[in-house]
């Protein structure tokens, strides 16, 4: 009996403690829609990753296998992976909290008659001035890749 009322007490203080996390983080987005074709916006997004020194590591190409699985009119939607290994060792020598950022990942999908094209940004005001420095720099080129790719 003494054991249920123990940990019966102790569950509010439990959940207190789980729904604190000291490591929480906003993520920020960076966005841009074009009436671009979709296959353009593809391969010029495959050009300007190639022209920032990454290398693609994966190209997921969800609405293509949904609709080779029967949903004939899903619509386009691609994730592309791609990182620099050189940019990876810096960024986890300064932090190996960072390993989140890499590789790095633009989306590509239709919504309303648009391409939208979406990258996530690192974040710029850590505690750590190596990192924010890092995290500028990065984000510049993120947003360079997208607008590339978007450009009509």
């Amino acid at each position: 009996m003494f054991n249920r009322v123990v940990i019966f007490a102790s569950l509010p203080l439990i959940a207190s403690c789980a729904a604190q996390s000291p490591h929480t983080e906003e993520v920020t987005y960076y966005q841009v829609e074009t009436g671009k074709p979709y296959d353009d916006v593809l391969a010029e997004l495959e050009v300007a990753i190639a022209e920032h020194n990454f290398r693609i590591t994966g190209h997921s190409r969800v609405g293509k296998v949904i609709r080779d699985r029967g949903a004939a009119n899903f619509p386009e939607y691609d994730t592309v992976q791609f990182c620099n290994l050189t940019l990876a060792r810096t960024v986890l020598e300064i932090t190996p909290h960072a390993i989140g950022y890499m590789p790095c990942n633009v989306v590509t999908y239709q919504f309303e008659g648009k391409t939208i094209v979406r990258t996530h940004l690192l974040p710029e005001d850590t505690d750590n001035p190596a990192l924010n420095k890092f995290a500028t720099e990065m984000n510049r080129q993120l947003r360079q890749i997208v607008d590339f790719a978007a450009e009509q």
